[in-house]
């Protein structure tokens, strides 16, 4: 990497989730849903795509809106929402776009001559008889689709289970022609819903939404999110119509079953849905998904962690972190903004992030930003009442002597940092009450070597925080 990548991986800013990352060309290229911030729900805003340069991905550049609410012949009024699409390049060369409405339960399809142009409508997935697929009577409905594309044949895997419906069996392969939109191979189910989940490997880990495919040395890797919500799992098969086998959990965006550096069972993020993919960039494999800010479900930004898939094809779970793709810590010294926080938590425990106006926000540090949506600006952690941490990994620390912090609010204390969740604190930043962002300083060693950086707060009152600097 020329720079050093973190995470949110794009700006601060920025709300993409449900990420599926590719490379055409030289360049990594991110489709996803879009998030508004402050937002009352998911996908408010229209499809934007964002692209980088494969050997540097701390230089992404924001490629436009590629398709609106409004470019479906079925939303001309734009009352529906995008929910999460997928890309895939058909026979012809050209880029198919396939998502679904959220009101509705069939698969459209926009396509574009080049990855990041403006895509525009080209039709509805359909059997040969033109019944769309999701309205025929032995159909599901159809959400979160899926694409991989293999000569002249296209697999679409699509699914959404709720945990104590019976009427969905999981997540489902249908196989498309070269025309990307007539079915020639009906839905077959290949990943079970939890009803369906006994006596297979999916026990615990049924299939809930979130469908994505990958082929990886010959294997076909089917990417998911499970009815616990927050992790991403993985199934492997030879052929792309199964069967799967389970495999595991790839990341949890609360970091549960991680067991590295804190208890398995103890979150370590408010965590809540997860949609994302892998994918290969430079030799190095990735998993992209999201993580959730400003205490609710609506505004979610996308996460990268390198991975490792193992000769025997296993891919070992990763944690969340601060620095992303670099695959090496960041560097210890110099200015850190607060909001590339991995672990953020307080006294009480909680796996999920609680809706607009519930008790999430009033109990609980979350990470937010004062300007309006898509306004270019500032991001940090608000909320952060006496018991409240905020953790950060890793960083290469050689000679550092001093840490200085940017807060502000009505709370005064003071900030007491280690390198361990659990740790001896090393030192403490005295806070005091401020209005405006206001530094403050104070002499503590980090030892060297690879560490990890927690801030709790003890004290009275709230305060925001914005930034760190480690000071050689």
């Amino acid at each position: 990497m020329k720079n050093q990548t973190i995470n949110p991986y794009l700006p601060s800013w920025e709300y993409v989730p449900d990420s599926e990352p590719y490379v055409f060309g030289d360049r990594v290229y991110i489709f996803g849903s879009h998030d508004r911030f402050g937002g009352y729900a998911y996908c408010l805003n229209d499809y934007v795509c964002w692209s980088a340069p494969a050997t540097d991905l701390s230089n992404w550049r924001y490629e436009g809106i590629i398709y609106t609410r409004r470019d479906d012949p079925m939303n001309s009024d734009g009352d529906m929402l995008l929910f999460a699409p997928d890309v895939t390049v058909g026979p012809d060369g050209r880029y198919y776009l396939y998502y679904v409405l959220d009101m509705v339960g069939i698969v459209s399809v926009a396509v574009c001559d080049t990855p990041a142009g403006k895509y525009h409508f080209y039709g509805y997935v359909h059997y040969e008889d033109g019944t769309r697929l999701g309205e025929a009577k032995t159909d599901e409905p159809q959400f979160d689709p899926g694409v991989l594309t293999e000569g002249e044949y296209t697999y679409l895997y699509t699914g959404f289970c709720m945990p104590n419906n019976r009427g969905r069996h999981g997540a489902m392969v249908t196989v498309l022609g070269p025309d990307m939109l007539t079915i020639i191979r009906e839905p077959k189910f290949v990943v079970p819903s939890k009803p369906y989940e006994k006596r297979t490997s999916y026990e615990g880990h049924a299939f809930f939404e979130a469908s994505s495919i990958r082929k990886v040395n010959g294997k076909y890797y089917f990417i998911y999110s499970s009815v616990l919500s927050h992790e991403l799992c993985y199934a492997v098969s030879d052929s792309p119509l199964g069967p799967f086998t389970y495999g595991g959990t790839i990341v949890s965006n609360c970091d549960l079953f991680i067991d590295s550096y804190k208890p398995s069972l103890k979150p370590m993020y408010y965590g809540g849905n997860n949609h994302g993919s892998i994918i290969l960039i430079n030799d190095n494999w990735n998993v992209f998904y999201h993580r959730h800010t400003n205490g609710t479900n609506f505004s979610r930004q996308g996460c990268i962690e390198k991975i490792r898939i193992l000769e025997d094809g296993i891919i070992p779970q990763v944690e969340m972190t601060s620095c992303g793709a670099n695959g090496e810590p960041l560097r210890g010294e110099g200015e850190y903004p607060a909001y590339i926080a991995c672990n953020l938590y307080c006294r009480d425990d909680a796996k999920t992030v609680g809706g607009p106006g519930e008790w999430m926000d009033c109990r609980f540090p979350k990470i937010t930003q004062d300007q309006a949506d898509g306004v270019e600006g500032m991001a940090y952690i608000a909320n952060m009442l006496s018991g409240a941490v905020a953790g950060f990994k890793y960083f290469d620390c050689k000679g550092v002597k001093r840490i200085a912090v940017r807060t502000r609010g009505g709370g005064q204390g003071h900030f007491l940092i280690s390198t361990k969740w659990d740790g001896k604190a090393l030192g403490e930043i005295e806070i005091g009450r401020n209005n405006e962002w206001k530094t403050f300083i104070s002499d503590i060693v980090i030892p060297d070597g690879i560490q990890a950086l927690y801030f709790k707060y003890e004290g009275q009152g709230r305060i925001s925080f914005a930034a760190f600097e480690l000071i050689l």
